[in-house]
């Protein structure tokens, strides 16, 4: 730099993250994992400060590619929760191999974040609106509300009951829940 040159600009201090809504942070969580790097810092709000349970989803194009969650909160605050799902939605679902940096450009991501369970009868439950868990004997199944192609009580069921292991004519136990369903993109409820 010759004498009278104006000096560079100062990088700008780092400040807060922006605020991005939890599906974002879920993918911000799952691209840094995959690069070796820990969870990037929790978005200001007060979402994120709430303790609560969450499920995290992934999808690569459309179809399922992890999903792990917890019915009772885990972790301290809501960004902890997201960060630890994401974590495990995308490297210990046993259904599906751990992503793949080759991966990341394709997936889509979305957060349910669970209100407290209630005990329910089948009369209780709607797909659309309700998730359910169902319980026997030390087995446990979980289905989330609003799912494609689960439009009926006794398939919300009979897929809960299949994922635990139930056998559909055992004596078990129906709970109901309901989600705030976080898109990409959405920093408050998508629909």
């Amino acid at each position: 730099m010759s004498a009278g040159s104006p000096a560079p600009p100062a990088a700008p201090a780092p400040g807060p993250p922006a605020q991005i809504g939890p599906a974002d942070y879920a993918r911000s969580c799952v691209e840094a994992f995959v690069d070796g790097r820990p969870a990037p810092p929790a978005p200001d709000g007060a979402l994120y400060d709430d303790v609560a349970a969450c499920f995290c989803s992934i999808k690569k194009h459309g179809e399922l590619r992890g999903c792990i969650g917890t019915l009772t909160p885990a972790s301290p605050c809501l960004a902890d929760e997201i960060a630890r799902n994401a974590h495990a939605a995308a490297f210990r679902d046993p259904r599906f191999p751990p992503i793949g940096a080759h991966e990341v450009a394709a997936l889509s991501y979305s957060v349910d974040v669970l209100s407290a369970c209630e005990p329910c009868g089948r009369d209780g439950l709607d797909p659309g609106r309700y998730g359910v868990i169902v319980s026997a004997g030390g087995r446990r199944g979980v289905l989330l509300p609003d799912l494609a192609g689960v439009e009926t009580v006794e398939r919300q069921l009979a897929i809960a009951l299949q994922k635990a292991g139930i056998p559909a004519d055992a004596d078990y136990a129906i709970e109901r829940f309901t989600v705030t369903r976080f898109g990409e993109g959405c920093d408050v409820a998508c629909g």
